[in-house]
């Protein structure tokens, strides 16, 4: 197995990153997925030719806005009735079984 990437920026070794994510793969397996990547990075390379100078560059590819409510204080339940329903209370507090020790 090769254990040094190939120096080529055009091509990927399969076995090399199977190798880095200690993935065991058949021969069958490295020539599948070599064609495969191969197929991704010639792809990856058309899109290198598109020209995209005029593109402002965005973290997404939508807008994406804030769709948090306003943090406004609204009536609730007070604390005499949610600690009625309590199973087991500790200084005006919930009391739970400790689950790490």
């Amino acid at each position: 197995m090769s254990t040094t990437p190939q120096s080529s920026s055009e091509h990927m070794d399969v076995e090399y990153i199977a190798h880095l994510a200690r993935i065991h793969l058949t021969e069958e397996e490295i020539t599948s997925f070599q064609s495969q990547l191969d197929d991704v990075l010639a792809y990856v390379d058309q899109l290198k030719e598109l020209d995209v100078s005029d593109i402002e560059p965005t973290a997404h590819a939508i807008p994406v806005q804030n769709v948090m409510r306003d943090d406004e204080v609204r009536p609730s339940l007070d604390h005499d009735t949610v600690m009625r329903n309590a199973p087991s209370e500790v200084q005006g507090q919930f009391k739970v079984p400790r689950i790490v020790e």
